[in-house]
Order: C-alpha cells, then sequence, then structure tokens
C-alpha cells in the first residue's frame, strides 16, 4: 500500500442524479475553533457534533401532463362548414366543436336508404307449390272409373267370361294403386325441393335486407359523424397538437386520450411556411385533418424520469417538489401517485423509470402548462432529530466511512461511521458518533492520526 493509499478521502454522493435537500435545522453548534500554533492545521475547523432533521432528495428531469388530451378530426373529405368554438374556450364533454359538409358521404347515405326501401319491398321471393289437391282429385276419378267398369263386368251373363273380366279390373286397380303411390313419391319430392327452394329464396331475401339495413346504418353514421362534438371536457386548441407530420401528438406525450384517424391515415400533413395549421371555415379538408384539440388541464400531473441507481428509493405517497425551467424559484408541492414497473431508456442510453406524480399549484404560482420541462425533487428519505454532521466531515478511505474526532488529550482519532440519510450538506449518522462530541469538520485532508486539534 502506497502513502496516497493511506490519505483520508473526502465522502463524496453516491448518486450523481441526487441532490439531498438542506438539513432543517443547525447540525454542529458552537462556534469553529481554529489552529493558529501547527502550520499543517491552519486551515482545520473542529466543532460539535449535534442533532437535526436530514432529507434525502432525488433529482429528477421532468415534464408537467394533462389529465388527458383528444384530437378530433375530420371523418370525410369535405369542407368546414362551421366552427362553434374559439381557441382557449373550456367545453363540456359532448358539446358541439364543429360540422362538416361532405357532399359525397350524404350521396351514400341516400343510395344505402334507397336500397334499404327496395330490399324491403322485394318480399323475400316465396314459392309455394301444393301437389295433393290434384292427386287426390285423379285417385278419385280412378276409383270412379274402376267401380263403372267392374259395374259393367257385373252384367255379363256368361260366368267364365264375367269372372274374366272382374279380375283383369281387380289387377288394373292394383296396377293403378302402385303407380299411384310412386307418384305420390315423387310429387312429395318435388314439393320438399320446392319447400327448399323456397327457404333458400327467403333465407337471401333477408340477408339481402340485413345487408341493405348494415350499410345505411354505416352511412347514418358517417352523416352524423360529420357534426363533431367534444370527446372529453377540456380547453379548446385548434387544430392538431402539432405541425410536424412525424411529430408525436399530445395525447402520446401526456399519456391522455385520443380519438385517432381513420385507418390508412399515417398522419396530418403539415402546412406550409406562413400558413395557419388549422383550417379555417370553408377551407377543404380530408379525412384525418385535426379540427380541435380538447385538452383537459383540470389536473395537472408530473412525470419524472429517474435513474436506476436511485428508483428503489422512490415509492408510492412520498412528497417532492417541483421546479418549472419556466418559473425559477417556484416550488410546487407534488406527491408520488405511481411508479412504472418496466423501464423507458432516456436520451442518454441509460436505464430510467418513470414515476407519476400529482402537482398542486399555489395561489400565487403561475399555472404551469402541459408539456412544460421541470425538475422534480423527490423526497426520498428523512430522519427528524438524528445525530447528523456536514458531508465534509465524512471521508472515506479503505471501504469505510469515516471521521476526524478530537480526543480528550486533543489529538486526532479516525473513528469509523455508519452513514444512514444523505442530504445535500448533511449526513445521518446512525453508529460511531455520539452528540457532543467533537469532530473535524474542514481541512479533513489536512489532518492525520494523532495530529494535534485546535
Amino acid at each position: 500500500m502506497t502513502i496516497l493509499d493511506k490519505l483520508p478521502q473526502v465522502r463524496t454522493p453516491l448518486r450523481s442524479t441526487a441532490r439531498p435537500a438542506l438539513a432543517l435545522g443547525t447540525v454542529l453548534l458552537l462556534t469553529s475553533l481554529t489552529a493558529a500554533s501547527c502550520e499543517d492545521t491552519a486551515d482545520v475547523t473542529v466543532a460539535e457534533v449535534g442533532r437535526s432533521t436530514v432529507s434525502e432528495v432525488v433529482d429528477a428531469p421532468a415534464s408537467v401532463t394533462a389529465r388527458a388530451a383528444a384530437t378530433v378530426t375530420a371523418p370525410a373529405e369535405g369542407t368546414l362548414a362551421r366552427l362553434a368554438v374559439t381557441p382557449g374556450q373550456q367545453v363540456a364533454k359532448g358539446q358541439l366543436l364543429a360540422v362538416i359538409d361532405s357532399p359525397a358521404t350524404r350521396t351514400r347515405l341516400r343510395q344505402a336508404k334507397q336500397a334499404l326501401d327496395a330490399s324491403k319491398r322485394s318480399g323475400g321471393g316465396t314459392v309455394r307449390v301444393d301437389l295433393s289437391a290434384a292427386r287426390r282429385k285423379l285417385d278419385a276419378s280412378a276409383r270412379e272409373a274402376f267401380d263403372h267398369a267392374r259395374a259393367a263386368a257385373d252384367q255379363v251373363a256368361d260366368p267364365p267370361t264375367r269372372d274374366a273380366l272382374l279380375a283383369h279390373v281387380t289387377a288394373a286397380e292394383a296396377g293403378y294403386r302402385q303407380a299411384s303411390a310412386g307418384v305420390a313419391a315423387a310429387a312429395a319430392a318435388v314439393q320438399r325441393g320446392v319447400a327448399s327452394l323456397g327457404s333458400a329464396m327467403q333465407a337471401l331475401g333477408s340477408a339481402q335486407r340485413l345487408q341493405a339495413q348494415q350499410a345505411y346504418d354505416l352511412a347514418k353514421a358517417s352523416v352524423d359523424a360529420l357534426t363533431l362534438r367534444a370527446p372529453i371536457a377540456g380547453v379548446v386548441q385548434l387544430g392538431g397538437t402539432s405541425s410536424a407530420a412525424a411529430g408525436p401528438d399530445l395525447s402520446s406525450l401526456l399519456g391522455g386520450m385520443s380519438t385517432g384517424a381513420p385507418a390508412g391515415m399515417t398522419g396530418p400533413v403539415a402546412a406550409p411556411a406562413g400558413v395557419a395549421s388549422a383550417p379555417a371555415v370553408g377551407a377543404p379538408v380530408s379525412a384525418g385533418t385535426a379540427i380541435v384539440t380538447v385538452v383537459d388541464t383540470s389536473v395537472l400531473g408530473i412525470v419524472a424520469d429517474v435513474d436506476e441507481t436511485d428508483i428503489l428509493l422512490v415509492r408510492t405517497g412520498i412528497t417532492a417538489e417541483v421546479e418549472l425551467d419556466a418559473a425559477p424559484g417556484v416550488r410546487y408541492p407534488a406527491r408520488v401517485g405511481a411508479v412504472d414497473v418496466l423501464p423507458t431508456p432516456n436520451s442518454r442510453g441509460a436505464v430510467a423509470y418513470r414515476v407519476h406524480l400529482t402537482l398542486e399549484t399555489p395561489s400565487d404560482a403561475p399555472t404551469p402548462r402541459p408539456g412544460m420541462s421541470a425538475v422534480a425533487r423527490l423526497k426520498v428519505r428523512e430522519a427528524a432529530d438524528v445525530v447528523a454532521v456536514p458531508a465534509a466531515a465524512v471521508f472515506t478511505g479503505e471501504g469505510r466511512d469515516s471521521v476526524w474526532v478530537r480526543g480528550t488529550d486533543g489529538k486526532a482519532q479516525r473513528r469509523t461511521v455508519v452513514v444512514g440519510a444523505s442530504g445535500m450538506d448533511t449526513l445521518q449518522i446512525t453508529d460511531g458518533l455520539r452528540e457532543g462530541e467533537r469532530i473535524v469538520v474542514r481541512g479533513v485532508d489536512r489532518v492525520t492520526e494523532g495530529a494535534a486539534l485546535p
């Protein structure tokens, strides 16, 4: 081990992202005593160990979020016939925003209505065929003819001739019955086939009517959609959320909701330079053109990206202070409501986790706007009325945190300590020091074991 290894190192914060808050109260009491008898201890300061409250804070980049945002787009090609709201107007859910005039959409509705009426008039093409009545009439005529033939045969006087005639009539009647049974079976088959045909035609007619009804309902919904209404309550902003075609919309940035564009739309087309991005009344619009965006600012929040080295200290319910880039020096109270389970890679390539906070706006503070950049200072740990020392008094050597203690003989003694909560300027000492002991609070790098202390 070289002499450089033996030199004490002032303890530095373990996390580069942490900027803990100042301790609440005075940590070290009494007036510092500066030695003048020894050149090596000229810049060494000793003070008593006291008690204080130490707050450990994690700083994270953040942005203001709205509760929700919804962009209402034109459902079809046409013109903006009416705009019923103005920028900055507060609207309720379901309130009229605008009306789109689309002749093509209304023509499709008229054609669908005509097709529906025609399908209802067709009735489905029912087919009916009844062969049983004709067969019954034919059987009755045959029976009557056989009865007449049998009566005529009975009038013959010659017995052999009469018997022969009667036998012939009986045989003919039996043959007819057999033929009639075949005809009946064929007629039944035909009737069943006709019935099946009628059922098929009826089903086809029903399907046609159903298809026509669905086409009409779709066309009617398309016409109804030409009247644009607010999907949520909020503040009106004309046009979309961004003039850039490829840029993300406000809904994705703010975690809100969006009505979305019709299938096949890749996003709104950016307006040329010098032209307003919001369409004017009477201007042509295409399907998917953003007409109005409604932003719900009733509840503002904060989304902070906390580095993976600090995220295990963050839990729901802890408090925080938020400072906006647009309002330096103003503190906005906040509270952690949720911590994401999955990470979000940041621009530096490091892994971070999003922390969602609710934001309060003091009455005398400017009202934040969604998307504003901010810094969230999360109070991850707080120790009240504990033994605390200045951060400059603690140094790290040989893998341990230590302080220089002034012994009863006035000489420096190295003491290993256990650090708890880490504040920006103060550290909690959970073991190794007692209240009232005197330690080196400045110039620890100038002190060696056994050196005389002021």
